[in-house]
């Protein structure tokens, strides 16, 4: 595995200086946040971000995310403008040697927690998902901006949003999707990167939104529209397994050859729509991560992979889920469990296909 923590950029609380103290760091996932969905990012911005992390020893390696804009997603009249941006974004990050592009393909909102700050028994605070508060949510207050999402929305721009997908269902939507793919992947293989789409976050329709990447059958669905190894899967195990449905170890296993990047996150679920996230740690939630990297060892995918969303521990205050300490701990974990699946099968090897 390539071990990789998320920085969100100059605003960011967590100073390069201390990300780079992070043993066994191989690179960071970052992105260009204030550019907004549909204009292209340009070569000079690119190569400064890419600049600043080289002057603290670390790498750019993997882009989260190129926002695909609105326009795209519902195909509108800005749609073939926002695509060809898209394009020439991608062409500047893999000029700076940037190989894995994650994005999603989520309507109006990248991703949603009803609660920032939940406490959690051992003193710390983690962020949470309860269908009820979402269900008491007026959106006719519109919805803010976080630091951890793209952007927020005002009355006005929450109404006309979600009145862009009146009209749009799970199939029309994926329509959309292909035929972005169909615009994208032959650049992207072209140029060495790989596209790797997210799953939705969480993993069903939120205020009657269409979403079609939350389970087996939908990720099937998205990478048959266009077959290339540069049409390719985030495995994110936290939205994935929000849903009790969702066998993460056989989902691992049928999508191996196709994952290009890997978001380890662990989650209590509480409810059928509800779940906190928690620690890494085995045990902490229902997500069987040593399942998952066993899989991945198994089958050779040297991808890169991010703890994702921690905790909030020690006193640490900052971006809600990226605090450095919990997901420090939380990569040590991993590469622990990667080191002991490493070990066991050189002890142990056996003929495999190589992904």
């Amino acid at each position: 595995m390539n071990w990789t923590l998320r920085w969100f950029g100059p605003h960011d609380p967590v100073p390069l200086a201390h990300l780079r103290q992070v043993p066994g760091l191989d690179g960071v996932v970052t992105a260009l946040a204030d550019v907004p969905a549909g204009t292209a990012w340009s070569r000079a911005q690119v190569a400064a971000r890419a600049a600043r992390l080289a002057e603290h020893g670390l790498s750019w390696r993997v882009v989260e995310s190129i926002p695909v804009s609105e326009a795209i997603k519902t195909g509108g009249a800005e749609r073939d403008d926002h695509v060809a941006a898209w394009v020439e974004s991608l062409r500047a990050v893999a000029d700076v040697g940037v190989t894995t592009v994650c994005y999603n393909f989520m309507p109006v909102l990248d991703w949603m927690r009803t609660d920032f700050a939940m406490p959690l028994g051992d003193g710390s605070n983690a962020m949470a998902y309860d269908e009820a508060t979402l269900q008491r949510i007026d959106l006719a207050a519109g919805l803010p901006r976080l630091e951890a999402w793209a952007q927020g929305y005002t009355p006005t721009e929450l109404r006309a949003a979600l009145e862009r997908y009146a009209d749009i269902d799970e199939a029309r939507l994926l329509d959309h999707l292909s035929a972005f793919l169909r615009d994208v992947v032959p650049v992207a293989e072209a140029l060495g990167v790989r596209l790797a789409i997210h799953p939705d976050d969480p993993p069903w329709s939120i205020f009657g939104l269409p979403r079609i990447v939350n389970d087996a059958a939908g990720i099937r669905r998205v990478l048959d529209a266009f077959d290339s190894p540069a049409n390719a899967l985030t495995f994110c195990t936290g939205a994935l397994g929000a849903r009790s449905d969702n066998d993460l170890v056989a989902m691992a296993t049928e999508f191996a050859p196709r994952i290009a990047f890997v978001h380890a996150r662990n989650v209590r679920r509480t409810g059928v729509r509800d779940f906190h996230e928690t620690a890494h740690l085995r045990g902490a939630g229902d997500v069987d991560l040593g399942g998952v990297l066993a899989v991945l060892v198994e089958a050779g995918v040297d991808v890169p992979l991010r703890p994702d969303h921690g905790r909030m521990i020690w006193g640490e205050a900052g971006i809600p889920g990226y605090g450095l300490y919990d997901r420090a701990l939380g990569l040590a974990y991993l590469q622990g469990l990667a080191e002991g699946l490493e070990r066991r099968r050189e002890a142990h090897p056996f003929p495999r296909a190589r992904v």
